[in-house]
């Protein structure tokens, strides 16, 4: 792993960034290439960062689905949209307890997260077919019946999921595994016909006899043997398909609490606007904003509980809270060719004089993008409406990033300048929030 300041890009001459570095930059950055399968892996391991009775349920999931889909026959395509849909199938559970129902073999209501996955992720086109088998994840075969759902057709991928989304929750992670298999596979088998469509259940059993099956399921090398199977999509985004994920992740990100639910939206876009202030090109503009997007992905391992908390946090859950831009740059670290976006985007927590977290940057270490999110964050915090307190009018919110720029916590020049341009920069602000908030609510209406 790299410290995060052998990635800075370290600048003394700002507001007069040099030229000559930023055209270089500008010119690397509109050739970027980030491969699809790093960024999907890097959010499916966040996923399950809440706790670690639950860690890496989506890609184990993903490597049992896909063992099925290869033993009942299906076409190259489908088996690749089922492992895609597999490592994020569960991006609609907003909360902990949620997460924990999840996880019982025979859930009350497993269609509610379901259907609000489908909705975060559908309109994103290279998700397209991955969102319907997430939608119809739980959908039971009931002796044939769930071949539909509601008039619409459930792709036998839905079914493949299911049954390996169930094995791998009758799974005891802290035990022996072949010693287990007998349990699991008669725990299948009841529910054949009813639950599972039977002929993947015989699928499933012909591959029981295997070891490997098992050790695979369990293996602490899952993202070798996930490269290995190379059933990800193998694609390279340019910096317009990179900008359009990262706006589906950070609704993924937010919309677990409605306090939050346009955060990453406020924040991309007050960054972007002061990075063009300050003279970044319109390629690192860019960039800036896929940055503020994604500066909160750590988020998704906290507890919504504690982020939705009224009251003052206790010293633990304050700890719990700062882990969140750590995880957002180990997890970040990990998708080779963003390695700019990270450091703007993770490290937004650090201050000037040293005080910030988790790494305790300062001064000269803290590249000029890291300055400007870090100014974007609290700007964009301050004005929102949080469950402990109500949104703060211009005045009061421009006297505290004042004072935070006095006490040498954010950059002096990008301070001055969000002052000056206070009124457009909260323009900006709301503005995007509110075609955020339209996508939010129409979500919300359709799950109501």
């Amino acid at each position: 792993m790299q410290h995060p300041e052998s990635t800075i890009r370290s600048t003394n001459s700002f507001p007069f960034i040099n030229r000559c570095k930023g055209c270089i930059l500008s010119a690397m950055l509109e050739n970027l290439k980030v491969r699809l399968s790093d960024l999907i892996l890097a959010f499916s391991r966040v996923l399950d960062f809440v706790s670690p009775q639950v860690a890496n349920h989506h890609l184990r999931v993903a490597i049992i689905a896909s063992e099925i889909a290869q033993s009942f026959g299906v076409s190259r395509q489908e088996s690749s949209d089922i492992f895609l849909a597999a490592t994020i199938h569960d991006i609609g559970v907003f909360s902990v307890r949620e997460k924990f129902e999840a996880l019982e073999f025979e859930m009350a209501n497993p269609h509610l997260h379901a259907e609000r996955g489908y909705l975060l992720v559908k309109d994103y086109n290279r998700f397209s077919r991955a969102a319907s088998l997430i939608r119809h994840h739980h959908t039971p075969w009931a002796s044939g019946e769930g071949c539909t759902s509601n008039g619409e057709e459930v792709p036998i991928g839905a079914h493949v999921l299911h049954l390996a989304d169930r094995i791998e929750v009758l799974i005891y992670k802290n035990m022996e595994i072949l010693s287990q298999k007998k349990h699991i596979v008669s725990a299948i088998r009841c529910h054949s016909g009813k639950m599972f469509m039977p002929e993947l259940v015989e699928a499933f059993e012909d591959l029981a006899v295997r070891e490997s099956f098992w050790f695979d399921a369990i293996s602490p090398e899952i993202p070798q043997i996930i490269s290995d199977r190379g059933r990800l999509p193998d694609h390279e985004l340019d910096i317009t398909e990179l900008l359009n994920i990262s706006r589906i992740f950070s609704n993924i990100i937010d919309y677990r609490s409605s306090f939050t639910a346009v955060h990453s939206t406020g924040v991309s876009a007050v960054s972007s606007m002061l990075a063009q202030m300050v003279g970044f090109s319109d390629s690192e503009c860019v960039m800036m904003t896929v940055a503020g997007y994604l500066h909160d992905i750590g988020k998704l391992a906290i507890p919504p509980e504690i982020l939705d908390k009224p009251g003052k946090l206790t010293e633990e859950e304050f700890n719990i809270i700062k882990s969140h831009v750590y995880h957002s740059y180990r997890i970040l670290e990990g998708v080779a060719g963003i390695e700019t976006i990270n450091t703007w985007g993770s490290l937004h927590h650090e201050r000037i004089d040293g005080t910030g977290y988790p790494f305790h940057l300062k001064g000269s270490r803290l590249p000029i993008g890291s300055r400007i999110m870090a100014v974007a964050d609290v700007f964009t915090a301050i004005t929102e409406d949080r469950p402990y307190r109500k949104g703060m009018a211009g005045e009061h919110a421009l006297k505290v990033i004042q004072g935070m720029a006095q006490n040498n916590a954010l950059d002096h020049s990008i301070v001055g300048m969000a002052s000056t341009y206070f009124g457009h920069l909260n323009d900006v602000r709301i503005e995007a929030q509110r075609k955020a908030g339209e996508g939010y609510q129409s979500i919300k209406q359709l799950l109501s």
